[in-house]
């Protein structure tokens, strides 16, 4: 399970860090803490629905992060379709959750890093919403990198709840229901 965002306090609390934002509430759930330091990562091993799993939070800032995946994946022989990933999306309202058993990266360049990495789009997708940009002449980097206001950053706190439940039916095999519940 690989939460996306970017490393360091300057980017902790940004709209792309909504990936790290729901690692740390379902490790936080699970009595874990990803803090271990591997395969250009934190991470750490825990087990969800009886089956071993690592959960990543890459360190190789958002664009690199398919890298990360890449060596993590080679190293435990992990198939693409058993990788999957958490990530912001800016096509989303603020606080909604849309899973995907597999596609495209959306424009979202973490994705497209793993991708790339995998050579697989192969892989389910929690997608969390982190809003459309204010304005259309916005840069999208200046809109993914602002820090959450304290309002919406509670209103992304349920959302990471969510995404763990959704996380531990997807381990167990049921992306259908996920999606059914959660999208």
């Amino acid at each position: 399970m690989v939460g996306l965002g970017n490393p360091g306090n300057k980017y902790a609390f940004t709209r792309h860090n909504a990936g790290f934002l729901c690692a740390d509430a379902l490790a936080e759930k699970l009595g874990v803490k990803i803090n271990r330091i591997r395969f250009k990562s934190l991470i750490c091993d825990v087990r969800i629905g009886g089956k071993r799993c690592l959960l990543m939070k890459p360190q190789t800032f958002m664009n690199n992060s398919g890298e990360a995946v890449r060596e993590a994946a080679d190293f435990y022989k992990i198939a693409a379709e058993n990788v999957l990933v958490i990530s912001d999306d800016i096509s989303l309202p603020l606080g909604a959750l849309r899973i995907r058993r597999n596609g495209s990266d959306g424009g979202q360049k973490g994705l497209r890093s793993i991708i790339l990495h995998l050579n697989s789009d192969n892989f389910p997708r929690i997608k969390i919403g982190i809003g459309a940009k204010p304005h259309p002449e916005m840069d999208t980097a200046d809109w993914v990198l602002s820090v959450l206001k304290k309002d919406e950053l509670a209103c992304l706190r349920p959302v990471a709840e969510k995404a763990g439940q959704a996380v531990e039916l997807i381990v167990n095999g049921d992306v259908e229901k996920a999606m059914a519940l959660f999208n």
